[in-house]
C-alpha cells in the first residue's frame, strides 16, 4: 500500500522510529510529494498539526485514509 502513495493522499501515521522529535502515531496529514530512492521512499507530508516532516519508508509507516469521496465511488 505505501508504495502507491501520491501527492494529495490523506494518510495517518502508524509509526516513525528514526526522528528525535517524531510526529505522534495516529496523526493525519496530506502527502505533498513522493521521492523514490531505490529500496526506500521519501514522502513529504503536511501534518494536520501544522507541522511538515518527511517520512522515510521504510522504516516509517503510514496508512492511506479513505475520504468521504472515496467511500461513495
Amino acid at each position: 500500500m505505501q508504495n502507491n502513495l501520491k501527492a494529495g493522499d490523506r494518510v495517518r501515521l502508524i509509526s516513525m522510529t528514526d526522528d528525535f522529535d517524531p510526529i505522534p502515531a495516529g496523526t493525519p496529514g496530506t502527502v505533498v510529494g513522493v521521492y523514490p530512492h531505490g529500496d526506500w521512499t521519501q514522502v513529504d507530508v503536511d501534518w494536520d498539526t501544522d507541522r511538515s516532516l518527511m517520512l522515510s519508508i521504510p522504516p516509517d509507516q503510514v496508512a492511506i485514509v479513505a475520504t468521504e469521496a472515496d467511500k461513495t465511488n
